[in-house]
């Protein structure tokens, strides 16, 4: 009783009739529905009865919201005149929002939707042109507020390692090496290697304006309220994919086929897997990274559409990069491409777990780790092929002047990268040694390195294929001396690379010692080719007796032997070539240590029986100082022949 009591004072009344309204409308119900529940609460209270009236009037005031929210939206109907975009008006545009979520309100009340089917017609009407209009307006802010890459300022922030290595297109053959590194400067060759590329965390882009990704939030939201998130994930990935396609343009990234990426030359197939290295990490680190921020922001709402979109337009992006990795993996092996191929596997392998903690799409990341795996093989097989290359390299014509062969430049050049990549190389050929240990091949070389790395045994062996390639070469020779002078050159050449590069660390002191002893047999070697006949000329033997005694025409026919020997030496060995200043300057010191000594002694015991004679010149053409004079002549490239022979002051 206190209860009822309390209600018929003041404003009790009003109280009732508020509290039973609220509890029919919070209900939602059907309009049946509805009517039943008003007969029962007009049953408990006479006062009740009058509320069918007050349910009426929030039925008028809900189609006076639709007709204000319907004019708004008929208004910017682009169906039936040009409009100018929300762009250049905002206010507009809040207007324009705000019926839009008037009329989605009234279709979310049960109640509107049975009070009449005409009012819904028309609600569902403006909801169509709204979503028509807001499709444009969507599509039309995210074109204009897309924001060009910059790639000045992306590249400005990459760095970069260059390693010198010459590269070349087609097989090894003699022609081509001869065109190899010539001139021994500029870091061993005219052409550079540039190594991959370093992208620092901090670089972020935004490749559509700020401002704009508010309102295309608003738009997406209530095209997704709307039922029609299929139509506004269309629209964002149609325009996204080109943005992303014009970035990788801008990248320098072509689209082509496998069949066109074959056909390319090398030299621009280089620059096409160097400008694909810095794309693929700035396409994922940076442009998707990018993406992927702002489909979170614009589809907040939205786990599917946001999952959707992002995994259509990373896709796009992707798979013309992989193609391309897989036109490279699958073509024509060439020595030239290791280090780009290498590159190419680096960056990818890098990119794999950002693609795979952004992408859902396991598809993707599958076709990318495919094309991984393809680039290894491609750079394992690259390099057995390089290997195999070396070792049937059988060009016929030598050196003219005994120096270093342009296969031993090529390969120490192409031996020093291949350590600058001994990481990943290490890797990818671990499994495949692994199956010949297994197999029952032992882990170690012929220098006696156990337990070497897969690189270092590798290195090893090209080197060892190497030097018995160099062997043959030096066979060419019908000069036995240029034949040691020749085998000097290069195997000094390779031990420098070695010991001024990381190679010593994989080949060992031990290998370099026994190259330096090598060094010294051939020496010696030379020494006995190239001055035993003419030192012979200086011995006692067979010249009739000791000092006193010996004849005249012996030691006449001894003294021009040794001249036209060392006439001879002289003007064949001033054209020979010992590039190293030790080595030369060592061999200068050799020969004068063992020939200058023979002769003044000879000189000096038989001189005086000619020089008392008539035309001693001819015979005794020189003084041991003159001999002296002469030798620092030999080994210097250029040839001096016999009427520049004269006698020294």
């Amino acid at each position: 009783m206190a209860t009822t009591t309390s209600l018929t004072g003041g404003g009790g009344d009003d109280r009732v009739m508020a509290t039973a309204q609220q509890i029919v409308k919070s209900l939602n119900t059907p309009a049946n529905v509805r009517e039943d529940m008003l007969l029962i609460f007009s049953s408990f209270d006479n006062r009740l009865s009058n509320i069918t009236d007050l349910i009426d009037d929030d039925e008028r005031k809900a189609r006076s919201k639709l007709d204000a929210a319907e004019q708004v939206i008929m208004r910017w109907d682009s169906s039936r005149t040009a409009l100018p975009s929300w762009c250049d008006c905002p206010e507009d545009a809040v207007d324009y929002l705000t019926a839009v979520d008037e009329v989605l309100d009234l279709l979310d009340d049960l109640s509107f939707k049975d009070a009449s089917i005409e009012a819904v017609d028309r609600a569902e009407t403006a909801v169509q042109v709204a979503m028509t209009r807001l499709e444009e307006e969507f599509r039309h802010i995210l074109t204009r507020n897309t924001v060009p890459l910059d790639a000045e300022r992306l590249y400005g922030s990459i760095r970069r390692v260059s390693l010198s290595f010459v590269g070349n297109e087609g097989e090894i053959i003699d022609d081509e090496f001869e065109s190899f590194g010539e001139v021994d400067s500029a870091r061993d060759s005219g052409y550079f290697h540039e190594r991959g590329v370093s992208l620092g965390d901090d670089i972020c882009v935004d490749l559509i304006n700020p401002d704009a990704v508010g309102e295309l939030r608003e738009i997406a939201d209530r095209m997704i309220r709307s039922g029609y998130e299929k139509e506004c994930v269309q629209v964002y990935s149609s325009v996204r994919r080109e943005v992303l396609d014009e970035c990788l343009a801008i990248l320098g990234v072509e689209k082509l086929s496998i069949e066109e990426v074959q056909r390319i030359e090398w030299k621009v197939l280089d620059e096409k897997m160097k400008k694909w290295v810095q794309a693929v990490k700035i396409g994922v680190r940076v442009l998707l990274t990018g993406e992927k921020r702002l489909c979170d922001q614009i589809f907040s709402t939205s786990d599917s559409a946001r999952e959707i979109c992002f995994n259509e337009n990373a896709k796009g992006c992707i798979m013309q990069l992989l193609n391309f990795g897989e036109a490279v993996a699958i073509g024509r092996r060439s020595s030239e491409k290791l280090f780009r191929i290498l590159d190419m596997y680096d960056v990818l392998s890098v990119v794999i777990p950002d693609l795979e903690m952004m992408v859902t799409d396991g598809f993707l990341c599958g076709e990318a780790k495919g094309v991984l795996s393809g680039l290894g093989e491609a750079a394992k097989g690259t390099f057995s092929e390089f290997q195999s290359a070396v070792q049937n390299e059988a060009s016929r014509k030598p050196m003219l002047s005994g120096e270093i062969h342009p296969l031993t430049r090529y390969v120490m050049n192409y031996v020093k990268l291949v350590v600058d990549y001994s990481h990943t190389l290490n890797s990818l050929f671990a499994e495949s040694d692994e199956d010949e240990s297994s197999g029952g091949s032992g882990s170690h070389t012929d220098d006696g390195e156990e337990n070497a790395t897969p690189i270092s045994r590798r290195v090893l062996a090209l080197l060892s294929i190497l030097e018995s390639n160099l062997e043959e070469k030096s066979k060419l020779y019908e000069d036995g001396a240029m034949h040691y002078i020749f085998l000097m050159n290069n195997i000094l050449y390779i031990v420098q690379k070695v010991k001024d590069s990381e190679l010593i660390k994989v080949v060992g002191d031990q290998w370099v010692r026994k190259r330096r002893g090598q060094i010294r047999q051939y020496a010696t070697s030379y020494l006995r080719a190239a001055w035993s006949r003419a030192l012979s000329c200086l011995k006692d033997e067979g010249i009739g007796g000791s000092s006193g005694s010996a004849s005249r025409v012996a030691l006449k026919e001894r003294f021009k032997s040794f001249n036209a020997w060392f006439e001879d030496i002289y003007r064949v060995q001033t054209g020979w070539k010992v590039p190293d200043p030790q080595l030369r300057e060592e061999l200068r010191i050799s020969i004068s240590e063992k020939v200058i000594p023979a002769y003044r002694a000879f000189l000096g015991r038989f001189g005086s029986h000619l020089e008392s004679g008539k035309h001693s010149g001819k015979y005794i053409k020189f003084t041991p100082e003159d001999l002296e004079n002469y030798v620092p002549d030999l080994f210097e490239g250029t040839p001096l022949v016999i009427h520049h022979l004269r006698r020294k002051s």
